[in-house]
């Protein structure tokens, strides 16, 4: 289905595809006709079949990224492409294409700088029980780190503002990278919107690329380093109480012993429990300090996102389909 009222906005379609020879042209071959104008790129991430030839026979612009991983795809694209609007899918066949004229309506009528397809059904059945019971983890501990803005952070379909790609200083490597946009868009509290869309099963023969422990591992490395980074107080607060609690399990024997004898007769014991209330002492002051620094960082990024300009007012009234409700983050379904 054509949308003429998009036809003066300039969009880009972003697809990072390894392996994806079996879907990849349908994909292309959809959006080109739901999105006329707008420029569907393939990233070809060193993809051992014919998924660069299928994506290009359908009309795709395929480049090829040399450096494995989701994250350094993103970032490559991110770097590279100049658009209004940008739409990031994955190229499995999972996320209609259809949907993408109401993601992009989310966007624009939720003055949003992200919009993200939450995918219907996802921690029911993601192809893989420890995928689903992933996802619900994962999910729940961003909302008690980070807070509440996302419902699902691994979602694949997003569309972005330029202000928000231009100001993303994207780090990870592999699929740790819609993490680290939503912790992103959670720091400096950007406007972000959610739109419930339905996701689909990869055709037979198509296997994920997700190892269920092994990045699961790399998400919960990144969690930790997020937080670190973001939330410095609370990170090294967490490390300086269970180093406090150990010293006074330590410390609590003797010295109830010392208060009945006069005598410590552990000292090893008693040396070891006050270097541990030393540590915890310790971390609370680097929390202290770098709690100011990830201020100051925080700071000069939202005033980088400001220097960048904004959509026009012309692409602020457009509406394609349903709207969408605004929220601190909104979420519409």
């Amino acid at each position: 289905m054509r949308h003429s009222s998009l036809d003066d906005l300039s969009i880009a379609i972003l697809i990072p595809c390894y392996n994806e020879e079996q879907t990849i042209g349908d994909v292309v071959t959809r959006f080109r006709a739901t999105l006329p104008s707008a420029s569907v790129y393939v990233y070809d991430n060193n993809s051992s079949d014919l998924t660069a030839l299928r994506a290009r026979a359908s009309g795709a612009i395929v480049v090829r990224e040399p450096r494995q991983g989701k994250g350094n795809v993103v970032r490559r694209m991110f770097a590279d492409i100049e658009a209004d609007i940008y739409v990031m899918v994955d190229g499995d066949g999972t996320y209609a294409p259809e949907d993408a004229p109401q993601l992009i309506n989310t966007l624009l009528t939720g003055h949003s700088d992200m919009s993200v397809g939450t995918r219907r059904g996802v921690t029911d059945d993601a192809g893989r029980a420890g995928h689903a019971f992933g996802n619900r983890l994962f999910n729940a501990l961003y909302k008690r780190m980070f807070g509440r803005d996302f419902t699902d952070i691994f979602s694949g379909y997003r569309a972005f503002t330029r202000r928000f790609v231009k100001s993303f200083p994207a780090v990870s490597g592999g699929f740790e990278i819609e993490t680290e946009m939503s912790v992103h868009a959670s720091q400096l509290k950007l406007p972000v919107s959610e739109i419930a869309l339905d996701y689909g099963r990869r055709p037979e023969g198509s296997a994920s690329k997700l190892s269920t422990y092994k990045d699961g591992a790399k998400i919960l490395w990144m969690f930790a380093m997020l937080a670190k980074e973001t939330r410095p107080m609370r990170f090294f607060g967490v490390i300086a109480a269970l180093f406090a609690a150990s010293s006074l399990v330590l410390m609590t024997p003797i010295l109830i012993e010392y208060a009945a004898t006069g005598l410590v007769p552990r000292m090893p014991t008693w040396v070891l429990s006050l270097g541990l209330l030393m540590f915890a002492a310790m971390m609370v002051v680097t929390g202290l300090i770098l709690d100011s620094v990830s201020r100051g960082r925080a700071e000069q990024k939202r005033i980088f996102y400001l220097s960048i300009p904004g959509r026009p007012a012309r692409q602020e009234a457009h509406s394609l389909a349903r709207p969408a409700t605004k929220r601190g983050s909104s979420r519409a379904a």
